[in-house]
């Protein structure tokens, strides 16, 4: 394949979704899978729902699911462009001005379907004559201009549903710059994709529709098969099936960070579920990569469940070595010789990563002692007792539990529990003979004593 360019065109507007990094990363992962060029591009020629702290925590979210722009671009810093592009469509007859209001267009539509015929605008602008639009220019009506649409067979091979086709004579000729001169969304994305050399689209099948409209502005603006290539993925709901918006923030991604989730557990789901590959955890986007593939990715919406997520973040977490949190580590004054053998002790027991702290507590601090039943305080202090001599490894535990063993009798939940709850102040948790070793003597001696430490 040669070299792809791929944009993610998100509007500042709100929070990107799990949905939103699902567009994201199939861009990125696919332009990485064959050495091409990533471009992160602001749809910020909405002036009023526009906001600069939207597109940088944009940023931030994209980078903390691995996301590297090879270019980041604003529409808002390009405007010359589309108003040349504008001009050219003018002078072509492709683009057209009209002056019916909103209301009037809503009765038309209502008229349509009251007669059972589709809502497509029926281009009564294009039999205005000169006077009639000095005359509503005069009564202070400002135009909104429409692309003329050729009215055919509009075919492409999508990258993920195969092939496709739209009638345009099916849609109304879209509206291209509104009344106040500023444009929609459709021409600055053409003329964008058309100067960056964009190569392949790749976004939600919710722009299916879109797709007819774009190619035939795309060759209006530099002639036939310049469009470039079109792939559209299913879409994730909520796990109730509604849809996922930005502006209500549901399953944000600046949320399940917040949450503590692993960014590779999200960035794992938002590419595999909705696929027929399994969900499963992987250690690095380069792994993510590799199994990327359009062809297993489903044609049904998906619903996303949180809880599957979380399962995910968790096995994620479990699987990953010393030195790939490290510097996590570090960032909580876990370091020194204990710091990896700490963390290949407790990261199977971890929900989220910031649940170290607590168990770094258990073996360099102060733990708060449950209470004991007294059945089990002359059973902890024969354990005292028989706590062999430093220095304490891999094996200590399991002579020490021997001897308690023979000298109490005490076997199963008898024998362990009041240990672990001792030891740990906790129910559950890490082996303890993965523990022991970092606790220490001194420590575990006034823990079994009764005495904080």
């Amino acid at each position: 394949m040669p070299h792809p360019i791929v944009r993610f065109a998100p509007s500042p507007t709100g929070a990107i979704h799990i949905g939103n990094a699902r567009t994201a990363l199939l861009n990125f992962l696919h332009s990485k899978k064959h050495h091409g060029e990533f471009i992160l591009r602001f749809d910020d020629t909405d002036a009023e729902r526009s906001k600069e702290e939207y597109a940088q925590a944009i940023e931030v979210d994209l980078a903390w699911l691995g996301i590297v722009p090879d270019r980041v671009l604003r529409q808002s810093q390009r405007i010359a462009l589309y108003e040349a592009a504008a001009k050219k469509l003018r002078a072509a007859g492709r683009l057209y001005a009209c002056y019916e209001t909103a209301e009037e267009l809503e009765r038309k539509r209502r008229r349509q379907q009251a007669r059972g015929q589709p809502p497509v605008y029926d281009r009564a602008a294009l039999a205005l004559s000169a006077e009639d639009r000095a005359r509503l220019e005069a009564e202070g009506r400002r135009p909104h201009w429409r692309f003329l649409l050729e009215r055919r067979i509009v075919r492409w091979d999508d990258l993920i549903r195969g092939e496709s086709h739209i009638d345009s004579a099916s849609l109304s000729d879209p509206v291209l710059i509104r009344e106040d001169g500023t444009f929609l969304y459709t021409l600055p994305s053409v003329v964008d994709d058309l100067d960056c050399k964009v190569t392949a689209i790749i976004r939600g099948e919710d722009h299916v529709t879109n797709t007819a409209v774009q190619i035939e502005l795309f060759e209006a603006l530099a002639g036939a098969g310049s469009a470039p290539g079109f792939g559209h993925h299913n879409l994730l709901s909520s796990v109730s099936g509604e849809g996922l918006s930005k502006r209500t923030g549901a399953l944000s991604i600046g949320g399940l960070r917040d949450a503590g989730l692993e960014s590779l557990a999200v960035a794992a789901a938002a590419v595999l579920i909705g696929s027929s590959i399994p969900l499963h955890p992987v250690v690095s986007l380069a792994e993510l990569t590799a199994i990327l593939d359009f062809r297993q990715l489903s044609r049904t919406q998906t619903r996303f469940d949180p809880a599957e997520l979380a399962a995910l973040s968790a096995r994620t977490l479990h699987g990953l070595g010393f030195e790939a949190v490290r510097d996590r580590l570090g960032a909580h004054e876990i370091v020194g010789y204990k710091a990896e053998p700490f963390w290949l002790a407790v990261r199977g027991n971890l929900s989220v990563f910031l649940d170290v702290v607590d168990w770094w507590r258990v073996v360099e601090g102060e733990i708060a002692l449950p209470a004991r039943d007294s059945s089990d305080e002359a059973f902890l202090k024969e354990a005292a007792a028989a706590l062999p001599p430093e220095p304490f490894d891999e094996t200590t535990w399991s002579v020490w539990i021997n001897v308690l063993k023979e000298r109490t009798g005490r076997k199963g939940r008898a024998l362990f529990h009041p240990l672990r709850l001792a030891l740990t102040g906790q129910e559950n948790g890490p082996e303890l003979a993965a523990l022991m070793p970092l606790i220490g003597r001194v420590r575990a001696s006034a823990r079994l004593c009764g005495r904080a430490a």
